[in-house]
């Protein structure tokens, strides 16, 4: 129960932290942090709970980054629905806590948007169905490869939160303006959740395109590490 707890504890401060940084300071008159300021945010989400809870759970925080290693035999497949199921009820209760938060601002309406992800006319860019799914399976993928790569036991594991972090820093500040950035349908089902409408009907996209897309990360990685070395048993920090 510790790894599940940490899984949705971790989870909660990745929406918390990331979508919150979205909705709160990012268009902050005057001294916003912009979409470099989110992208930020997310990277260190990631990075401060892989220090914290890493060595309990793996930190993965991500049904995608979960099934990905678990296709890739660094995680087993009893754990994928409880860890799944963690998530899901963490970043649940991160985006209510947001929620509460943002509401004490009048005018706040989470239907305007909420940081969710979207396509359409809900892409920050009015990017097509097309391109956000495109988007999201590759940045997804990329994810994987350096998630398996920096927890390889030929790299530095003790370095890998620092390059996941500011892998998943990268990601977003390439793809904020077409999906918003999921990568993580965990985080894209809370946010959708408290937007409702358009945005709740749009989230089947950001669970199918990470998915996809970290599976094909765990295969690309396969096929590119050296064979001779042994995988870890676990994609953990």
């Amino acid at each position: 129960m510790k790894k599940y707890a940490a899984e949705m504890i971790g989870t909660m401060w990745l929406v918390l932290g990331g979508c919150g940084s979205a909705v709160l300071a990012a268009g902050f008159p005057g001294v916003g942090i912009g979409w470099a300021g989110v992208a930020l945010a997310f990277g260190l989400t990631v990075m401060t709970m892989a220090y914290a809870i890493g060595h309990i759970s793996g930190c993965h925080l991500n049904p995608a980054v979960s099934i990905g290693l678990w296709m890739a035999k660094r995680f087993p497949a009893k754990e994928l629905g409880p860890y799944i199921l963690a998530q899901v009820v963490g970043g649940i209760i991160g985006a209510g806590i947001l929620d509460v938060i943002a509401s004490g601002h009048a005018g706040f309406s989470p239907s305007q948007g909420f940081a969710s992800n979207g396509y359409g006319i809900h892409s920050p860019a009015g990017f097509s169905l097309l391109s956000c799914f495109v988007t999201e399976v590759t940045m997804t993928a990329v994810f994987l490869i350096i998630i398996l790569g920096a927890t390889d036991p030929r790299s530095h594991p003790g370095l890998a939160p620092v390059a996941i972090g500011l892998g998943l820093t990268l990601i977003h500040l390439i793809s904020i303006p077409v999906t918003n950035t999921s990568v993580n349908p965990a985080r894209s089902l809370a946010v959708a959740l408290f937007a409702g409408g358009d945005f709740l009907s749009q989230v089947w996209l950001f669970w199918l395109a990470p998915i996809l897309g970290a599976a094909i990360g765990a295969v690309v990685y396969g096929l590119i590490q050296r064979s001779e070395n042994a995988i870890a048993p676990k994609g953990e920090f």
